[in-house]
């Protein structure tokens, strides 16, 4: 007669993927917004971890969360753990046939940086399926399908700078005719993207302190957008060099003002471990 006993339950992926995130991030809401869901769901997956466990993981305090003792120990073997998953999806993805080549990137540079070097990069991977995500939030590379991430901002450990971030104002050749100084900037109607909003006030802090200008003018979630209003002469938009190359080159946009201010961050690309697409892709970028 077989017999069979109920076996002991191990805990679920979901909440020890909540856990091992809100430990790597530092609190719930980073997790949150990593894992694409509320604040709200991490804590309740980790309440059942912490069920399931039997004790308490994160110390719950008025300033936020820390890890207990017990958080701390088992935190380095999840993140191991999850790391290795996400190792052998990549392996399990490169099957047998056309290879499949993901670039993820903040959507600016997925819409005015990255589509005229699409040749150069084909042509570093002959053969492999391509596809580019916009994403405002860098993916982790050692979890996430992506082979390449191309982001603008600072830079982190081991990143690739391909040209640091310099921002100054541009505008139509007709807006610029009637910008004299920068005292004349307080008559015109400043664009502004949402993700760089302090960039006007950080230029000119740096080119004419003292100068008052109209900050409140229109702000846009997509800089392709604010770009595409500098187009149209609504107004002057503060540019990061890299992603307005195109319009500069063309005489759509003129730069009134010679003044340029690094912001201390640059473009700047990551390849994932052990990903020889995604190298050979950064060594094609690097050479446009």
């Amino acid at each position: 007669m077989s017999v069979s006993p109920p076996r002991p339950k191990t805990p679920p992926l979901n909440a020890l993927r909540a856990f091992e995130a809100a430990a790597r991030l530092g609190g719930f809401r980073a997790a949150a917004a990593e894992l694409c869901v509320t604040p709200g769901a991490i804590s309740q997956q980790i309440k059942t971890l912490e069920d399931w466990a039997g004790a308490q993981l994160f110390e719950r305090r008025a300033q936020g969360v820390v890890l207990s003792p017990l958080g701390q120990r088992v935190t380095p073997m999840l993140r191991e753990a999850f790391d290795g998953l996400g190792m052998a999806a990549r392996t399990l993805r490169s099957g047998d046939g056309a290879p499949a080549v993901a670039i993820a990137a903040l959507p600016s540079i997925a819409q005015l940086w990255l589509p005229p070097r699409l040749s150069a990069i084909r042509a570093a991977v002959p053969g492999a399926r391509l596809s580019v995500t916009a994403l405002d939030q860098e993916p982790n590379l050692r979890r996430e399908m992506f082979d390449l991430s191309v982001f603008l901002g600072p830079v982190p450990d081991g990143a690739a700078v391909l040209v640091p971030d310099v921002i100054f104002p541009v505008c139509t050749r007709e807006l610029a005719a009637r910008l004299h100084g920068y005292g004349d900037l307080s008559g015109e109607t400043l664009l502004h993207d949402a993700l760089w909003s302090g960039d006007w006030a950080l230029w000119r802090d740096s080119v004419a302190p003292g100068v008052e200008l109209p900050l409140g003018g229109p702000v846009f979630s997509l800089y392709s957008v604010a770009l595409e209003e500098a187009l149209r002469g609504a107004g002057v938009l503060m540019a990061h060099a890299a992603l307005v190359a195109g319009p500069l080159a063309s005489g759509a946009l003129v730069a009134p003002f010679a003044e340029r201010v690094e912001t201390g961050g640059a473009l700047y690309a990551q390849v994932a471990p052990g990903s020889e697409l995604g190298a050979a892709i950064l060594a094609a970028i690097a050479r446009s």
